[in-house]
Formats: C-alpha cells, structure tokens, sequence
C-alpha cells in the first residue's frame, strides 16, 4: 500500500485522538467483571456498548450467545469478488475484580488521568489494547482507504475466568473463523518506547493437595508428639520439591524443556535489565532462581513451580493450641515448550504419593492447564510484525518470550491452525490485575498506529 494512502489513515488516527480517549474512558466506566456473578449486567452492557462501537466505526458486528457472556464478532466489509487474506484479532472486554478498594488512589471504574496515564481498571488489560486495533480499521473505513486484508475482531467476556466458552465457540465456527493468523495484544512491551513481538509463552499446570491427619483438630498438649501433624508433613514435602540451587526435584521434570537456541540467548540480552531495578520494583530483598539461567530466561524461558497458597489450622488473633486436623496447598508448574500439562501433572502426582508418609491421607486435585506457545521468530509473519512495530514506534523492536500463559492462543493453533502475533502495548508497570491499573497514552497512540501499519505487512507475505 502506498505511503499516500496510509497517510490519510494516520491522519484520521491524529484528528479523532480526543475523541477516541474519550471512548476508552467510556468502555472503562463499565465494572466489567466476569468472576464476580452481580456484575453480569454490566458485562451485558459493556457487550452492547462495544456492539454499537464496532457499528458506528463501519464494521458488521453482532454479539454471539454463549453459556456464559456473549462474544462480539465484528466483521470488515467483504468484498464482492475475490478472496482477500483473512485475519482475526482476539480480545476481552471482561476485567479482574478490582479489590482490594482501598489500595486504589481513585475509584477503579471512575477513569482518572494523570500525565500521560489513564488509571482505571480493564484500561490496559484489555480494553485500551484492542480498542486500540479497532480504531485504528475504523480510520480505514471512515477514510475509504482499501484494507490489503479481511479483519474480524472476536473480543470475548470470559478470559478472566478461564475462558471456558471461547473454544466451543471456535470450533462451531471454524469455517467462518478460518484465517491466515491471529493479531492478540493482551500481553507487554520490553519497556516505554521499546517495543516487542512475543513469541513464546509459557503454560501452565495447576493442583491443590491436601494432607489429613487425625479427624480433628486435637489438643497439642494432650495429643501432640504422639500423630503427625499435617501441616508440618506439608511443608516438609512442599520444602524438598525444590533444591538449593534453584531446581525442581520432580524426576522428569524437565525431560521435555526445549533448550534456547544462540539466536534467541542474543536476542534476550539485548533487552534492557537492572537487577538492582528489578528486585526494588517486585520488592524482593533479593533475587532467586535456578541457577545459570539470566533473570530473563528466569522468568520466561524456564519451567517454575511455585505453591501460591497454604492453609491449615487456626488463622485468628492470639495462638490457639492445636494440632491441625487437615493441611492444603495450591500449586502451579509454569511449562515451557515441549511441556505437556497432563504429563508434568501425571509426573507430580507419582512424586506427592512417592514422598507423602504414612501417617497422613493424601488427597490430589488437578485443575486448570495450557500448554506453552511458540512459534518462529525469524518467519514470515514475525518479521511483518517486526517491519509493523518499528514503524508505529519509530524504534526497533525485540523479540520476546513472556512468562504468562494465554490459554487461548493454544486454541487457535489447534482448532484454527493459525498462528498468533502478539504485539503487546502494555508497560511493566501497568498494574495489570492490582489496584492502580493504567494505560499509557502514548502506547494507545502507537498501538493505533500498529493498526494502520500492521495489515499491508501482514497481507504482503500472506499472498505470498
């Protein structure tokens, strides 16, 4: 496409900013909130507001019914004659709870600037992201200026709570949903001004055990020294899973860890790091983790397997002397590729039931999984992406793997056979699921401008 024609697409992007933050501060009023049950009107609404968006920006769009919160299908206009590359962009208009609401500044869905900062909750994680893409093909449409490519947005009410309903919706539509790719941004830039192409992503495999001891708390007095207790069995368990330096003692654990390649190590350490920085900005007294590994390969490229939550005995103001009747812990392994959840499940049931004494009861429950995402950093599509974010941003991008896990990718490859691009306009400190969340303008501006720069890019190599 040519520099004339994008030029009139930028332009519109300049002249609607105003009204276009306006917008976002609007979609952000909504308390979105898919795991909190009271707030299912508002997301029907949040879902209305966006249908009537999606319309007025030129675009064919209709809400679909699920079990759960309706998904948005909004459609580019089709040509007549003639197939053009087809690609999706995915998001969610469902936000995080937003307590605890006193450690907020400013009421979470009442929007508050602050220099270059929209504070709200859903503004980055999110809602910003996306409404971002959305405006940037409303500037096409409004302008009359020919998109190289068919776009069609799905923005789902459930990703918060795990998405449950998306993939059934997927592969009822496969045909009508069949694309050359997936565009996601509900992920992160390397830093402000520095942005990034993701191309991996970790998953996830999570359990929660359960020890129980006597059939009662006892008197510790009375009855302790004589059972075990099962909370100190918990932590004596939990303790031995991970060793001094920093590895996972499971056997086979990381049978399957796909190493890094030289060109992906060159690519990690061009991306900025201050250990010093980063252990003030998580509030660590020090950093930890597996040994000769970076902080960046820490906290992306490596398997983790972390306990995110103990409970047992009496919780309450003073001691109460006891020896607890239960113990539990919830735990998540973090997976790299070519890590299977069912498999490192499978492998950390074998090791609790190997390790667990006799004299408590062992209970395993298995819950949620994903497996990690890759694709190639040097294809086709990474490198239109690439081309894309360096001429949004005026800088060269990197590359990344991020730590997190989006289920939701893995379904498009599977279901789709499509890849994804995510092009993350998030900060690292955005504040993404804690109070004070924001979204940087100046990444809402550029996020936009991906928009107009991305579809030429992305449709060049699609037709090949």
């Amino acid at each position: 496409m040519s520099q004339p024609c994008l030029e009139n697409v930028l332009a519109y992007l300049r002249d609607n900013r105003s009204r276009y933050l306006e917008e976002l501060c609007a979609y952000v009023r909504f308390p979105s909130v898919s795991a909190q049950p009271h707030h299912r009107a508002d997301l029907r609404a949040c879902a209305g507001w966006l249908l009537e968006n999606c319309r007025r920006a030129g675009l064919t769009a209709r809400l679909c019914p699920t079990r759960g919160n309706p998904i948005l299908v909004a459609r580019t206009p089709r040509a007549k004659a003639g197939r053009k590359p087809h690609f999706l962009v995915y998001g969610h208009y469902d936000v995080q709870p937003a307590e605890p609401f006193d450690l907020w500044k400013s009421p979470p869905f009442e929007p508050r600037l602050e220099g270059r900062s929209l504070f709200a909750r859903g503004a980055s994680d999110n809602k910003g992201q996306h409404l971002a893409h959305l405006k940037a093909i409303e500037a096409y449409l409004k302008t009359g200026t020919p998109l190289p490519c068919d776009v069609t947005f799905v923005i789902e009410g459930e990703e918060e709570v795990g998405s449950s309903n998306l993939a059934t919706f997927l592969g009822a539509n496969r045909a009508a949903l069949a694309c050359d790719g997936v565009v996601v941004s509900d992920n992160g830039m390397a830093a402000a001004g520095l942005p990034a192409l993701t191309y991996a992503l970790r998953g996830i495999a999570a359990l929660e055990v359960k020890l129980t001891g006597p059939d009662r708390d006892l008197h510790s007095g009375l009855f302790g020294g004589s059972v075990d207790n099962p909370a100190m069995a918990l932590c004596q368990m939990l303790g031995s899973l991970r060793d001094r330096r920093g590895r996972i003692t499971v056997p086979g654990f990381y049978d399957d860890v796909r190493p890094l390649t030289a060109y992906e190590r060159k690519e990690l350490a061009r991306l900025p790091f201050s250990a010093r920085s980063y252990a003030k900005f998580v509030g660590a007294p020090r950093l930890f983790g597996e040994r000769g590994h970076t902080v960046w390969e820490q906290r992306t490229a490596r398997p983790t397997l972390e306990i995110n939550g103990l409970t047992s005995g009496y919780q309450g103001v003073g001691s109460k002397t006891i020896v607890p009747s239960w113990a539990s812990a919830k735990l998540t392994a973090r997976l790299v590729p070519d890590q299977e959840p069912a498999r490192i499940d499978r492998l950390l049931r074998r090791h609790l039931r190997r390790i667990c004494p006799r004299s408590v009861r062992l209970e395993i429950e298995s819950g949620h999984g994903a497996l990690p995402y890759h694709f190639s950093p040097s294809g086709v599509h990474a490198r239109a992406g690439l081309r894309a974010l360096k001429a949004a941003f005026d800088r060269d991008p990197v590359l990344l793997r991020e730590g997190g896990s989006i289920p939701i990718v893995s379904d498009f490859k599977r279901i789709l056979k499509a890849d994804t691009l995510l092009l993350g306009l998030a900060l690292p400190d955005d504040n993404a699921h804690s109070p004070n969340e924001k979204f940087d303008l100046d990444c809402f501006s550029s996020g936009m401008r991906l928009g107009a720069f991305l579809w030429p890019e992305l449709a060049a190599v699609a037709k090949g």
